[in-house]
Parts: C-alpha cells; structure tokens; sequence
C-alpha cells in the first residue's frame, strides 16, 4: 500500500507468514515477522503510520533488512 508518509513510502501484510513489509522513505526495506493481524489492522487504520510503527512495531517485533525487490 503506498501512502504519504514523512516515513514510510509503502508497506505491505502478508497474513500466512504474519510478516509485514516496510519501505521507508530512505529507500530501505525491512520485513517484520511473526506481526499479528491485529497490530497490523491498528497500524492499516492509525492517523500517523510512522508514530504508530515507532509506537508499536518498532524495537517489538523480530526484523531482517531485504535487498531485493518491495514485498518480494
């Protein structure tokens, strides 16, 4: 999904792996795993995608930094 964000570009759920993916602004992507789809839902309908990543996802959640293609 993309979106105007001052953080994220784009992100995209992948609800059988639980696994959110994130492009940021800076052109790095990152996937977060084992993401419930409900933080995922209250992420989906947050104001502010970035404060509500900062708030909940980030630093919460295990992560790997991607290299290849967005929600590949």
């Amino acid at each position: 999904m993309l979106m105007p964000s001052s953080v994220i570009r784009a992100y995209c759920y992948h609800p059988a792996e639980r696994r959110l993916d994130i492009l940021f602004v800076t052109g790095k992507l990152y996937s977060y795993h084992d993401l419930p789809p409900d933080v995922y839902g209250a992420m989906r309908n947050a104001l502010s995608k970035g404060e509500f990543f900062n708030a909940h996802i980030r630093n919460r959640y295990r992560y790997t930094r991607q290299h290849s293609a967005f929600a590949k």
